[in-house]
C-alpha cells in the first residue's frame, strides 16, 4: 500500500467517524445549558434507587431524603432554606479558618488559631464581654426576624413602612433564600447563569459543612490547625493520618505505622 492509499484510507475513516453534536447557541449561555444538564444528570445518592418526585426541580438534587421528611411542601421549603443558610455560614467559617492559617504559614500575618481567635478578640476588645453579647443578640435577632418574614412572604421586606424608609435596600430577587439587592452586588441572581450559580453554591456549601466538621474533629484529635495537619501528612503520609492520631479509631494503630514517624 503506497502513501496515497494510506492517506485516502485515513481520511475515509475520519469522515465515517460519528461527530459529537455541537452545543446549540441560543439566548441562554453555555453555562445555563451546563447547569440544566447537571441538574438532569445529578444521579442518586443511593445507586439504583429512584429520586423522590417531590424533590424534582431542586438544585443539585441527589434524591437524599431517607426519612422522607420533605413530603410536606411547606416543610421542604423550610428545609431547603435552612440548608442554604447553613451552607453560607459554613463557607464563611471555612474561609475564615483556612485563609488566616495559610497567611500564618507563609509569614504574611501572625493571627491566632481559629479555636482561640474568639478568646483573643474578647480579651482585646474595648467593649465589655456582657455588652458585646447583648449587642450580638440584638443584631442577630433583627437579622433572623427579617429573614423569617421574608421567608414567609418573599419580597415583603421591600414593602413601604417595613424598615424606616430603607426598604429599597432589602428588595430581594423574589425567590426564597436568594435575597438579591445589596446582598448581590455583582448581579449574579440575574441572567441565564443564575441556575448554575445555585448548583455551585449548594455543592460548595455542602462540602464546607463537611469540611468544618473535619476541622473540628482534627483539632479535637490533634490540637492542630488544618494546614498543620496537612503539612504533617504530606511529610509522612503513613505516620500522620486518621489511623495514627489515637482518637479516630477504637483500636490502637499498628506499631509499624508509629515507627515510621520521623
Amino acid at each position: 500500500m503506497n502513501a496515497t492509499m494510506l492517506k485516502s484510507s485515513f481520511l475515509s475513516s475520519i469522515a465515517a467517524r460519528p461527530q459529537a453534536p455541537r452545543p446549540f447557541k441560543s439566548n441562554g449561555s453555555r453555562v445555563c445549558m451546563r447547569a440544566n444538564a447537571e441538574a438532569q444528570l445529578s444521579g442518586n445518592w443511593l445507586p439504583g434507587a429512584k429520586n423522590p418526585e417531590y424533590l424534582e426541580g431542586l438544585p443539585a438534587n441527589y434524591g437524599f431524603d431517607p426519612l422522607r421528611l420533605g413530603q410536606d411542601p411547606k416543610a421542604l421549603a423550610w428545609y431547603r432554606h435552612a440548608e442554604l443558610i447553613h451552607c453560607r455560614y459554613a463557607m464563611a467559617a471555612v474561609a475564615g479558618i483556612l485563609l488566616p492559617d495559610v497567611l500564618n504559614h507563609v509569614g504574611v500575618l501572625n493571627l491566632p488559631d481559629w479555636w482561640n481567635a474568639g478568646k483573643v478578640a474578647q480579651d482585646n476588645s474595648p467593649i465589655p464581654f456582657k455588652t458585646l453579647i447583648a449587642l450580638e443578640i440584638f443584631a442577630y435577632n433583627f437579622v433572623e426576624v427579617k429573614r423569617w418574614q421574608d421567608f414567609k412572604k418573599p419580597g415583603s421586606q421591600a414593602e413601604p413602612g417595613s424598615f424606616v424608609g430603607l426598604e429599597g435596600f432589602f428588595k430581594g430577587s423574589g425567590e426564597n433564600g436568594y435575597p438579591g439587592g445589596i446582598f448581590d452586588p455583582f448581579g449574579l441572581s440575574k441572567g441565564p447563569g443564575f441556575e448554575a450559580m445555585k448548583i455551585r453554591e449548594i455543592k460548595n456549601g455542602r462540602l464546607a459543612m463537611v469540611a468544618f466538621l473535619g476541622f473540628t474533629g482534627q483539632y479535637l484529635a490533634t490540637s492542630k490547625s488544618p494546614i498543620d495537619n496537612l503539612v504533617d501528612h504530606l511529610k509522612a503520609p503513613l505516620a500522620n493520618n486518621f489511623t495514627t492520631n489515637g482518637v479516630s479509631l477504637p483500636i490502637q494503630a499498628h506499631p509499624l505505622l508509629t515507627v515510621l514517624h520521623p
